[in-house]
C-alpha cells in the first residue's frame, strides 16, 4: 500500500523568537528522499535513515512561522505527504505552567488518566501535546484547573503543556516541563 508519513515537532509546542526545535518526518518506507516544503516552497531535501529525517530550526524567526509538510520521493515519483504542521513562534510571556497526572506516571490499560495543567495566569487556555504528535489537545477548565482525561494501550509517551491569554492568541506561556506516562 502507500506509504504514510508521520510529521511532528519535538520538543512540541509554540517556539519563541531565538528558540529552536526540530521536524521530524517519518515513514515506514524503503530508500527514497524526504522533501521538505513550507507551504508550497520546497525548502530542502532530507537526509533520511531508517525511513526518519529531521529538519532543525534553530535561532527561530517569525520567518519560519507557517505550515510545513514532507514528501516521500522514490527516484521523481511522489509517493506520498504528510499533513500540514503548523509552526508558531511567539514572545513566551506568560509564567510557566505545572503539568501533573494522576494517578501517577504508570497505570494499566484502561485505566484512566488525568492530566492537569496548572497556571497562576488567569483566563488562559491551555493545550497538553505528546511527542511524536502533530495535534495538541485542548484542556477543559475545571476549578481553576485544566484537566484531560485518556484511557488508551497507545497513549503512552511524553507530555506536556503549554498556555495562552484568553484576551491576546499571542500572548503564550513556556512550555511546562514533561512528563513520561507509561501504559502498561
Amino acid at each position: 500500500g502507500t506509504p504514510t508519513i508521520s510529521i511532528f515537532l519535538k520538543p512540541p509546542g509554540v517556539i519563541p523568537p531565538g528558540g529552536s526545535t526540530t521536524i521530524y518526518c517519518i515513514c515506514q518506507c524503503s530508500n527514497g528522499s524526504f522533501v521538505l516544503y513550507k507551504g508550497s516552497r520546497q525548502l530542502r531535501t532530507l537526509e533520511q535513515s531508517s525511513g526518519r529525517a529531521e529538519f532543525s530550526i534553530s535561532n527561530a524567526t517569525y520567518e519560519d512561522r507557517g505550515g510545513y509538510n514532507c514528501h516521500y520521493l522514490e527516484g521523481d515519483t511522489v509517493l506520498a505527504r504528510s499533513a500540514d504542521l503548523e509552526v508558531f513562534v511567539e514572545e513566551l510571556r506568560l509564567p510557566r505552567p505545572d503539568l501533573s497526572v494522576l494517578p501517577g506516571h504508570e497505570v494499566a490499560a484502561g485505566a484512566e488518566v488525568m492530566f492537569r495543567c496548572t497556571t497562576t495566569q488567569p483566563s488562559t487556555g491551555c493545550f497538553l501535546y505528546l511527542e511524536g504528535q502533530i495535534r495538541a489537545q485542548q484542556f477543559h477548565r475545571e476549578q481553576g484547573d485544566y484537566s484531560f482525561s485518556l484511557v488508551q494501550k497507545g497513549d503512552s509517551g511524553r507530555y506536556s503543556c503549554q498556555c495562552y491569554a484568553l484576551s491576546a492568541w499571542r500572548e503564550w506561556s513556556a512550555v511546562s516541563h514533561t512528563l513520561d506516562l507509561v501504559v502498561r
